[in-house]
């Protein structure tokens, strides 16, 4: 059982926290080594399992990070844009695998993260499903083979709770057009439309996000011209899409030289 990759779960009262939790517990091919949460949180100090309502795991939910990574070949971590940067230089520190799965990251965040990645493997994706992953590459080919009189819309729904958007998926989905329209995103990216907008730009790439109750994740990616659509499609009915894919990523890391890699590279896409 100690030969296991050790895994920690940063955010673990989370939604993905706790589902992760579970996942990780229930593997006969790693083991939880760590839980973590922010200072001041109920949860600090109790076992994780209990913590969940069922038995004691032997793992101590605790606020100090880097205690817990000095124990761990992989950190598995869905939390907020800035705890997810100082986890990556801890991680980094450790030399653990990190996966990330936070959404809302921007530039700066991501010129940290890419720091941290030259001492540790870093495998960060705005969706870890396989089934998104796909998707993403059918949108950059399908993206390339039609012109700009295709206009390009990508629609999200997620839960209440959600605070970002356009949803980290979303964004990879419109960096997946731009790629096969050889554009740069953020010179053609619109979201928010509100009052009087004027006509669509021609060869914008459009976002609509929906948010309501207890939606996991749905995704569209229109291509809309004059008399016909096409939609790539991609619904979420459970977060164990998401678990499996960052566990897979977790184990895939363990045998990568230091860098930052992506759900592609460890599906082999």
């Amino acid at each position: 059982m100690q030969d296991l990759p050790g895994i920690v779960i940063t955010g673990a009262s989370g939604r993905m926290g706790q589902a992760l939790i579970r996942a990780v517990a229930g593997s006969d091919r790693m083991r939880l080594v760590g839980c973590v949460e922010r200072p001041g949180h109920a949860w600090i100090g109790r076992d994780a399992g209990a913590c969940l309502g069922g038995a004691d795991l032997g793992v101590a939910v605790t606020d100090d990070p880097l205690e817990a990574f000095a124990r761990a070949q992989a950190v598995i971590d869905f939390t907020a844009p800035a705890a997810t940067v100082e986890f990556a230089a801890l991680a980094a520190q450790a030399r653990a695998v990190h996966v990330i799965g936070t959404t809302g990251l921007e530039a700066a965040h991501h010129a940290k993260i890419d720091a941290a990645a030259r001492h540790a493997v870093v495998v960060q994706a705005g969706n870890m499903s396989l089934g998104v992953n796909l998707l993403a590459r059918l949108t950059q080919k399908v993206a390339a083979a039609l012109d700009e009189d295709w206009d390009i819309e990508v629609v999200e729904a997620h839960h209440r709770m959600k605070v970002d958007a356009p949803s980290g998926t979303a964004l990879m989905f419109g960096r997946a057009a731009a790629e096969g329209r050889g554009v740069d995103l953020e010179a053609a990216k619109v979201s928010g439309r509100d009052g009087i907008t004027g006509a669509r730009a021609r060869g914008s790439i459009g976002f609509s996000a929906i948010r309501g109750g207890d939606i996991v994740g749905e995704h569209d990616v229109m291509f809309a011209a004059d008399g016909e659509r096409v939609i790539l499609r991609h619904i979420a009915t459970d977060r164990s899409v998401f678990v499996r894919g960052a566990l897979k990523a977790a184990l895939w890391g363990q045998t990568r030289k230091p860098g930052r890699y992506d759900m592609m590279d460890v599906l082999g896409l």
